[in-house]
């Protein structure tokens, strides 16, 4: 998962009304969220085949919140880095509910399940933050609910593989419990007084997501008989990059995109992602992408689409 969901930004966040970047500086950074971000379930599922999954997590957050804040302190001074503590409060419990309940848990169900299910099944974040709109009185659109409703369809043929015993079925059902955490934490983003920020912002949910990874890998025992010489090349690989490219790199550009790019046009990455996660699984890991998975990840998709569409239409 990636540290924020266009779905649920504001309105507000979309061109900052000067004469704006080039056509293909935008396409650059929308094709590395594109790749990038969906190419992290593969590099999640390298990384947790020799690595306990919550204490891998909480490496790949800890150090890229610190070499975020890092370079916030560098380019900004230090004072970027100052905040109240309420915003302090907000952007860690955002991030607990990101980066520990909803990548958290993913990074525990790819011990379990094939890279490409996981993306499909987190691809219905969109589906979710609608339905907690509904829950807060915050009417969406009709085409909105219908594309909700589509979407769920889909999440329904994606479980066939656990119900039939093609995958464990604790697996499938850990994403899509950390989708609804995910969603949670993107919801309440927009809603809570966060850093003004949001390379601040992120730094420090990155940090209370890494801690918070840290004390469940703790609690869970995950250090006992970890023997770090054990790890394999592809493992280390595997955690390097999703601490370089899916938690520096491809959110520095995603942040760039809120800012100078429309949010219809940045948030096609919900439904982007996913495709490619099942052509990396398919092309690096042999996965199999059986009828359930190639029909409900279509119907996924297309209720995401759907969404998207009539949420960027109605702003």
């Amino acid at each position: 998962m990636t540290e924020r969901t266009a779905a649920a930004r504001p309105a507000t966040i979309t061109n900052d009304g000067s004469s704006g970047p080039s056509r293909s500086l935008i396409w650059l950074a929308l094709g590395i969220v594109y790749v990038v971000w969906g190419s992290t379930y593969l590099a999640i599922r390298y990384a947790v085949e020799t690595m306990p999954p919550f204490l891998s997590a909480a490496a790949r957050f800890l150090v890229a919140g610190v070499l975020l804040a890092g370079l916030v302190a560098w380019r900004s001074g230090p004072s970027a880095l100052r905040v109240s503590p309420r915003q302090l409060g907000s952007a860690a419990l955002v991030g607990l509910l990101l980066l520990v309940g909803g990548n958290g848990l993913v990074v525990l169900a790819e011990t379990h399940i094939p890279s490409g299910l996981a993306a499909l099944l987190v691809a219905s974040v969109p589906l979710w933050v609608i339905v907690l709109r509904l829950i807060t009185r915050d009417r969406p659109t009709g085409r909105s609910v219908i594309g909700v409703l589509l979407g769920f369809a889909g999440l329904v043929v994606l479980t066939v593989p656990g119900i039939s015993g093609q995958v464990k079925l604790s697996g499938v059902l850990l994403v899509l419990f950390g989708a609804l955490l995910w969603s949670l934490g993107s919801f309440g983003s927009s809603r809570l007084p966060m850093p003004a920020n949001p390379f601040t912002a992120s730094s420090y949910e990155m940090l209370a997501g890494g801690l918070g990874d840290l004390a469940l890998g703790l609690i869970r025992g995950e250090q006992h008989g970890l023997d770090v010489g054990a790890i394999s090349t592809a493992s280390w690989l595997g955690l390097g990059y999703l601490i370089v490219f899916g938690s520096l790199i491809a959110f520095t550009a995603f942040a760039w995109l809120l800012q100078k790019a429309p949010l219809s046009l940045v948030a096609t990455y919900a439904y982007v992602n996913p495709v490619v996660a099942v052509f990396l699984g398919w092309l690096f890991l042999a996965e199999a992408v059986t009828w359930p998975i190639a029909l409900g990840g279509a119907i996924v998709v297309a209720g995401v689409c759907v969404v998207v569409g009539s949420e960027s239409r109605s702003r």
